[in-house]
Formats: structure tokens, C-alpha cells, sequence
């Protein structure tokens, strides 16, 4: 028996919105949402991932709605002296149901490696976080017909953090497409994923259960077919997260 993974649409707000916004669009994807979310309760899930600032008000404004709130980030450590630091307990005791790690503008940008992908994976996993861990890569990757060889590194070192009974999802982002207007093809982008299932049964893992997203560029006129792909199971929205009817298309082509 083919066992149904879950399908899932995560809106990464990145360091975008104030209150005004929040106030806006949140109530308007609660609403937007709601026939999907109460129609599909098992099969479809929708997370929003603002700033750490507004995750309060998201659990206010998103209430008893079925959309989980998510964040960006986590500290290495548990807790302690590291000043402008958040750690995963703290985003689990404002309902955090998610966290995004290991995306691709942190590595470049802020130096994360995959051993510091891993620690916060453990983090999370200990506070009851569900990680949402990127693994993707850059355009010179992908030109020298590198990018299954560094896309299966990033995921030995998150792998080997993973329990087998871990509750985790895995994003596929190739770097070049994030914000660039750039998207994988359909094609190449069910290539890269069904690697990524492949790598996930070989490591021990039930990987017919694992949700494994695309994130780059996905927008309303190319989520259908990208979602359409058997081995895609929803996507990491960037921009497109902050229009509140672009996403709910969005979120309506994994029907």
C-alpha cells in the first residue's frame, strides 16, 4: 500500500511586515483558507513563518484557525548569555509548531555551516519543534553538475541528527532560483527531489512519509506543475507569502 505523505504550503515572511501588515493579511488567510484547511484537515497543511517580533501577534490573530505558525530561526544554544539570541523553547512557548533551518540566504550571509545546521536541528527537536531543513544549491552548483554531490552532503550532516522517528520536513531550494524570478523546471526540480527521497530511504528513514518542499520562486502560474511532480510535496513561498491572494492560489494548486 502506498502510504499519502502530507502535503504542505510554508510562507517564509523573511525580515518583511510590521503590524499594520500583520493585522492585513493574516486575518485575510484565515478566511481565504478556511474551505481548503477544513476540507482537507489530515492531507494539507498551511504555516507562516513571520519576524520573531510579530509571532506573538500571529498566534493572537491566527486564533483556533488551522494554520500553524512557524519561525526563521533558532540559537544554537538552550538558553544563556547571548544577547539578541532566541532559542527553540522560547519559540515553542508561543505555539511554534515549525522552524526554518539551514536556508540558503543564512548559510551565505551569515556563515552557517552544515554542523551548525545540525545543532540547531537538535534544538529544535528537543523543545518539540518540527524542523523545516534546506538543502540546495548555488548556480556555479548546479552549471558544473555538482549539485547532487552538495545537496547529498547537507543532508548526511542533518540526517545524522535526525532521529528515525523524527517529525521533520526537508526543502529543496536551489539557490539560484531564491528571488532572482529564476524557477527550477517541473523536471528539474522532481530530479533533485526524488534524489533526496532516494538518499532518505538509503539512510534508514520511512521516506514515503517525509514531506520534501520546493522553495524558489514558487508563484501562482507555476505552483500546479511544480506541485504536480510526484515527489513534491508543497512548497517554502518567499514574496509571493505576503500577498495574501497570491498564496491562497498558491496553496489551492496542491488540490
Amino acid at each position: 500500500m502506498v502510504s499519502v505523505r502530507p502535503k504542505l504550503v510554508v510562507g517564509n515572511w523573511k525580515m518583511n511586515g510590521d503590524t499594520a501588515q500583520m493585522q492585513a493579511l493574516l486575518p485575510s488567510l484565515v478566511s481565504g483558507l478556511a474551505n481548503l484547511l477544513s476540507a482537507s484537515p489530515k492531507a494539507i497543511t498551511v504555516a507562516v513563518c513571520p519576524s520573531f517580533p510579530f509571532l506573538g501577534l500571529g498566534k493572537i490573530l491566527l486564533g483556533s484557525s488551522p494554520i500553524a505558525l512557524g519561525a526563521q530561526n533558532i540559537a544554537m544554544a538552550k538558553s544563556g548569555a547571548f544577547t539578541g539570541e532566541v532559542s527553540a523553547s522560547m519559540l515553542a512557548d508561543l505555539h511554534c509548531r515549525y522552524v526554518i533551518l539551514g536556508h540558503s540566504e543564512r548559510r551565505a550571509l551569515y556563515g552557517e555551516t552544515d554542523a551548525v545546521v545540525a545543532e540547531k536541528i537538535e534544538r529544535a527537536l528537543e523543545a518539540g519543534l518540527e524542523p523545516i531543513v534546506c538543502v540546495g544549491e548555488t548556480l556555479g552548483e548546479r552549471e558544473s553538475g555538482r549539485f547532487a554531490e552538495v545537496i547529498a552532503q547537507q543532508m548526511s550532516a542533518a540526517l545524522k541528527v535526525l532521529p528515525k522517528t523524527a517529525m521533520f520536513v526537508l526543502a529543496y531550494e536551489p539557490v539560484w532560483a531564491i528571488g532572482t524570478g529564476k524557477t527550477a523546471s517541473p523536471e528539474q526540480a522532481q530530479e533533485v527531489h526524488a534524489l533526496i527521497r532516494a538518499q532518505l530511504s538509503a539512510s534508514g528513514f520511512d521516506a514515503q512519509s517525509v514531506p520534501i518542499l520546493y522553495g524558489g520562486s514558487v508563484k501562482s502560474n507555476n505552483a500546479a506543475s511544480l506541485f504536480s511532480q510526484p515527489d513534491i510535496d508543497g512548497g517554502l513561498i518567499g514574496g509571493a507569502a505576503l500577498v495574501a491572494e497570491e498564496f491562497i492560489a498558491i496553496c489551492s494548486a496542491l488540490q
